[in-house]
């Protein structure tokens, strides 16, 4: 057991609420919702955390106060009744295990879309366009003054009545620090000009919410305090802000930020993503604290146990938000609190989970592919009831090292068999881009508890049947994965190079290149980026109609700052067709989909293409007639998560199915998430 002098397990006294450690969830939405109500899979994420230890986990982000606020990714609707009962269900089942409930209020203001939901105006102090949403907003009126102020005070009743520990209120980017940012209000009446002028609209919005909830319910707010923009709020005005709301008495908390985001490059330096600098904010925040001696929360990238310990023991900040690190690890505080800090899944920055926020989808963990699945796959693999098993996975990539360490959780006696000298498959090409060096954590993490868990991994071993059958296994899974595999071109297939070719370091770049790629996702942009970093004239070719549509916006921008640093020449809408030689010259012959007249070529000294893998399928052929399911998996019975291995070859030894790229050409996530669904089972 860990030390009770940990900062981080102190309990925090906010007025009558006693958080029991320091450790939140700040709000985020992760896309969960049902009609606008956080349903069971909603109760069900936050609930996990809860019983992880956390002392607090916020709701929301943001949770909508009126109709014309629209929907912008999955947001609950904080305007219905209807959404009282949902929430209560939440807070209930989360105090049960002693965590705090609170969630976040908004009106998303100009960021958004005017096609969502009800199809309103989106409104802004001004009718100045958010670059991100792109919408053009209507400014402001009275009467929608008026009216928004009402709706966020009948929303925190409605908060208040669900039995929610308190509400915060978001105020960066949004509609609320819309009027005190220069850049977003340029208006000459009452709400413009002056600071006092440009607080107004939250004033009002805080005097209606206190009239409404009374002076105990506690309210906060996530507050920008820098927009660090030239033409925006200044850090001067910003800490100015908190020093009045600390001392105003209407609200109890400040969750400091740090930027603006009105697009999607500078939310990546509030939010920072894999090969960004950690925690980049957290010193301002403390000086925030300092200057406003006030309650202080924070989160920005605090992925790892000893900065937020470092933050809390050096009174930076009073509740330190691993929000992300949730993602990857519900059960954070539950191991620091049990000695066991080195089995916390890591956060390794990947953001998948908030790509797929912004791209409309849930969200989901690269490497934890039971979050968002609560309701089904299980966060603590427990022992089988069953029969125990003799397993042997092929492939130490990420589907056979979590296919190996489910199983073995599960108590069965595993063994792995890896065809190189390395664990870690596609993962060891996609870390020998410097700048996401952090996804060895996916194979470190597993590595390592492959070691506690006692599971052989035998190295060299390109596994034929023979080597499967000495060991008389009776569950064999195929986790071989893929290897790279060209486009369908008219002629010149032998002429081109892969990108896993100039990733692995096979074939060094030669300019001018062409990569084309009609994959989408990160190996193409990776190999992009390596080219462009050796000096060599590029251009990516996509027959798609925006470049990488894979890898999400998110990640979308160190790609593109290198690509413009570079002069990288991007051509969407254009397919490869042909590579021949002239000379010493290859020509690329592009088309394209639109149009059979297109035709462009381009004289190059090296085309380079990226087109998904193909799997390494011969050991599952040769072994498929052998086993005792004949390879075939009941996908209805997967689905319900029941055993979908029936026996279809009495004379088989040994169940057999396939995972992750060695049954098709997919991601980190579905080459996981495949293992741990099948694992469970056994």
């Amino acid at each position: 057991m860990t030390s009770t002098k940990d900062p981080l397990l102190q309990p925090y006294q906010l007025r009558h609420l006693t958080l029991k450690n320091r450790i939140m969830s700040t709000s985020h939405e992760p896309a969960y919702s049902e009609d606008g109500m956080p349903k069971d899979r909603y109760r069900l994420y936050h609930l996990e955390k809860a019983k992880g230890g956390i002392a607090l986990t916020m709701t929301a982000g943001s949770a909508i106060v009126s109709e014309d606020s629209p929907p912008a990714f999955g947001n609950l609707y904080a305007y219905s009744d209807e959404i009282v009962t949902w929430l209560k269900k939440i807070a209930d089942d989360c105090h049960e295990h002693g965590a705090a409930v609170m969630i976040q209020l908004t009106h998303l203001g100009r960021r958004t879309g005017w096609n969502k939901g009800d199809w309103l105006p989106v409104l802004s102090p001004s009718p100045v366009r958010e670059a991100a949403h792109r919408a053009f907003p209507k400014e402001i009126e009275d009467w929608d003054i008026e009216r928004i102020v009402g709706d966020y005070a009948s929303a925190a009743q409605r908060m208040q009545a669900a039995g929610l520990d308190g509400i915060e209120f978001e105020a960066y980017g949004h509609l609320m620090d819309g009027f005190w940012s220069p850049a977003t209000n340029h208006r000459d009446d009452e709400f413009g000009g002056s600071l006092d002028n440009r607080m107004r609209f939250s004033d009002m919005v805080l005097d209606a919410v206190r009239k409404a909830v009374g002076p105990d319910f506690i309210v906060g707010i996530r507050m920008v305090a820098d927009e660090q923009w030239d033409i925006g709020l200044s850090r001067e005005e910003g800490v100015a802000i908190a020093k009045r709301l600390a001392g105003s008495g209407k609200v109890d908390f400040l969750n400091i930020i740090r930027g603006h985001i009105d697009h999607d490059a500078h939310l990546t330096n509030v939010i920072p993503i894999q090969g960004m600098v950690a925690s980049p904010h957290l010193d301002f925040a403390g000086e925030v604290r300092t200057a406003t001696k006030f309650p202080v929360f924070h989160a920005a990238r605090i992925a790892d146990v000893a900065t937020a310990r470092h933050a809390i023991a050096e009174g930076k900040l009073d509740m330190v938000g691993m929000t992300r690190a949730h993602i990857a690890d519900p059960h954070i505080v539950k191991k620091i609190i049990e000695g066991r800090e080195n089995q916390i899944r890591p956060c390794v920055g990947a953001t998948y989970c908030l790509d797929r926020i912004y791209e409309g989808g849930g969200a989901l963990c690269i490497h934890n592919a039971a979050t968002g699945r609560e309701a089904t796959i299980p966060h603590v693999i427990s022992k089988t009831t069953g029969p125990l098993r003799k397993a042997v996975v092929v492939g130490a990539g990420p589907a056979g090292l979590e296919a190996a360490r489910v199983l073995a959780e599960r108590g069965h006696s595993v063994e792995v068999l890896e065809a190189t000298g390395e664990a870690g498959g596609q993962i060891l090409l996609a870390a020998r881009n410097p700048r996401r060096k952090e996804m060895i954590g996916i194979v470190d993490w597993r590595l390592s508890e492959l070691e506690r868990l006692g599971v052989p991994i035998h190295y060299n071993v390109f596994a034929e049947a023979e080597d499967i059958l000495e060991r008389k296994p009776d569950l064999v899974v195929i986790a071989t994965g893929g290897i790279a595999q060209n486009p369908v071109l008219e002629a010149g297939d032998n002429l081109v190079v892969s990108s896993w070719d100039i990733i692995a370091g096979a074939i060094n770049p030669e300019g001018p290149v062409l990569l084309y790629d009609d994959n989408g996702a990160h190996t193409g942009m990776t190999a992009a980026e390596l080219i462009a970093a050796s000096g060599a004239e590029l251009e990516i070719v996509s027959p798609e109609r925006m470049f990488a549509p894979e890898i999400g916006g998110m990640n979308h921008v160190p790609y593109a700052k290198a690509f413009a640093e570079k002069n990288v020449r991007v051509t969407i809408n254009t397919r490869l067709k042909s590579v021949r030689r002239e000379g010493n010259q290859l020509v690329a012959v592009l088309g394209s989909d639109y149009s059979e007249r297109a035709a462009v070529e381009r004289r190059v000294a090296q085309v380079v293409v990226e087109h998904g893998t193909l799997p390494m399928a011969d050991l599952y052929l040769a072994l498929k007639p052998l086993s005792r399911n004949l390879g075939a998996v009941d996908y209805k019975a997967l689905i319900r998560q029941e055993n979908p291995i029936k026996t279809r070859n009495p004379d088989g030894e040994f169940d057999l199915f396939r995972i992750g790229d060695a049954v098709a050409s997919r991601n980190i996530h579905a080459g996981i998430y495949d293992a741990l669904r099948y694992g469970v089972l056994f």
